[in-house]
């Protein structure tokens, strides 16, 4: 029963979120647990995104957004960083064109301006080939802040204020909702964050408002099928409310 529960099989006859968030951490103690240098962990932790993305496409899950690139993670030391983005610009160059096979939707999420020109072009080059497919939007957040987010979206709102577009005092939640990164999209049902750590950090601020949240100690690179379900299988289980109480929500799930 325990192997049944993790198939695609059994997962697909449940109720499953339209938008699954990942945060990816653990890749480099993961390499240290091995005595082996960080950048082992984030290449071996590109494996584990390329089964993920698969299996996430294999359940009919809409969107996938994975945090690849904070804001904060300049701070790391630069020879890491520089190995990031490399991997960042090798992962693209090799995977892209897999992608827009399986019918994926590649968006890059963030402040892309920060990164040298070819990284750049090889981002819109990806987006471009791959914004007519229907079959997953998979959502990479590089150089991305949830603060900023909201920032960049409160700048374009206030510029149709300035504008004369809107007053200050018609300002509504939806107003800066739709200028945030993925706003076409359904917000994340579950959010997931391996590695042990129990926060957001800075992701997705707006967005996870109303997120399941799930956690666990598995690093990235170990967060294999049977991880990812049994946090699926976590998410189908709970009863969301969003303000309700439990007696309205499963009176108006019997209705």
């Amino acid at each position: 029963m325990a192997e049944e529960k993790h198939s695609l099989e059994y997962l697909r006859s449940l109720k499953l979120p339209r938008h699954v968030a990942i945060i990816m951490d653990g890749n480099g103690r993961w390499a240290q647990k091995r005595f082996l240098p960080r950048v082992a962990g984030h290449k071996s932790g590109v494996d584990t995104v390329r089964q993920i993305v698969q299996m996430t496409g294999d359940l009919g899950i809409e969107v996938l957004t994975l945090f690849t690139f904070s804001s904060e993670n300049w701070r790391r030391p630069p020879a890491e960083v520089n190995l990031l983005m490399d991997l960042f610009l090798s992962a693209l160059e090799r995977e892209v064109r897999k992608m827009h096979e399986n019918g994926i939707q590649l968006r890059i999420i963030g402040d892309t301006s920060a990164f040298n020109e070819k990284l750049q072009q090889r981002i819109r080059e990806a987006e471009a080939l791959t914004k007519n497919n229907t079959n997953l939007v998979l959502a990479i957040a590089a150089n991305y802040g949830g603060q900023w987010d909201i920032t960049q979206a409160t700048r374009k709102v206030a510029a149709r204020v300035e504008r004369g577009e809107l007053s200050a005092m018609a300002i509504r939640e939806e107003d800066i909702r739709r200028e945030l990164c993925l706003s076409d999209l359904p917000e994340p049902d579950l959010f997931i964050r391996s590695g042990g750590e129990k926060r957001i950090s800075n992701f997705l601020v707006w967005q996870l408002a109303y997120t399941e949240l799930y956690f666990t100690d598995i690093l990235w690179p170990d967060f294999d099928h049977k991880a990812y379900a049994e946090a699926i299988l976590s998410f189908t289980s709970r009863q969301r409310r969003f303000g309700q109480t439990g007696d309205q929500v499963a009176k108006a799930n019997n209705a």
